[in-house]
């Protein structure tokens, strides 16, 4: 990470609930820095939303943190509640079919695995918590991108092979509420995937089962379909989601 970037954000350090505001002297003496170079990184924060300038005369300007990062609070606030009111209907679906379960997000361009409950099957997947992956890779990253604008997906998919088919294979999910995948992260597994929605009725993750393939098939694939959408909804009614789309 560029080191301007560093510096700059761990200046945000020393404000705390007993410091809500800090002049630039004090800052740049709690940093060691020189006073222009504190004022060069605070005005960085500054124009980004994360510092808001209360008061500047000729001597000094004080500061106090900005609403942006309420803002980025508030969506980490709603990422963690989502795994808190997942997690328990994410245990209890993996011990009905028992096969790997995921919670995935998207952050930016990324589609994140934010929760995972295993099977007891012996089967070791390219997944964990934290995970990050493209989100045209997967059933949980695909179901994600096509309720994204049909912008941005041609733009996240624009150098990658077969856009065009991936483009409908995305309005396509976007319809059925439904993703597919086979072998796109680990070889010889099957991924389906339904989204959850919120009290906005925006989808704001995707509720994705993962196994071998030989597990996906005929009657057995219906099952899995039908017990990962239930909870799908299940999750999303718990979230305030009212409107029936599954």
């Amino acid at each position: 990470m560029n080191q301007s970037v560093i510096k700059a954000l761990k200046l945000l350090d020393h404000f705390s609930a007993d410091t809500p505001e800090l002049t630039l002297k004090e800052i740049a003496d709690k940093s060691n820095l020189p006073k222009p170079t504190a004022y060069r990184l605070l005005s960085s924060l500054e124009s980004s939303g994360l510092l808001t300038k209360t008061k500047e005369n000729e001597h000094d300007s004080k500061y106090q943190l900005g609403l942006k990062l309420l803002e980025l609070g508030q969506i980490v606030s709603d990422q963690l509640e989502i795994r808190h009111i997942a997690l328990p209907f994410m245990q209890q679906l993996a011990r009905d079919i028992n096969e790997v379960i995921h919670l995935v997000i998207r952050d930016q361009d990324e589609a994140v695995y934010i929760e995972k409950v295993d099977s007891s099957r012996a089967l070791t997947l390219n997944t964990r918590v934290g995970k990050s992956s493209p989100l045209y890779m997967g059933s949980g990253p695909k179901m994600l991108l096509a309720h994204m604008p049909r912008g941005r997906q041609e733009a996240i998919l624009e150098d990658t092979s077969n856009k065009k088919k991936r483009l409908r294979e995305l309005q396509t999910i976007y319809e059925t509420s439904y993703a597919f995948s086979i072998g796109e992260q680990d070889p010889d597994t099957t991924g389906i995937s339904f989204p959850i929605y919120d009290y906005s009725n925006q989808v704001v993750a995707a509720l994705a089962v993962s196994g071998l393939s030989s597990h996906f098939e005929g009657e057995n694939l219906q099952a899995l379909k039908q017990k990962t959408k239930s909870t799908a909804e299940t999750i999303s009614k718990k979230l305030g989601f009212r409107e029936s789309v599954y």
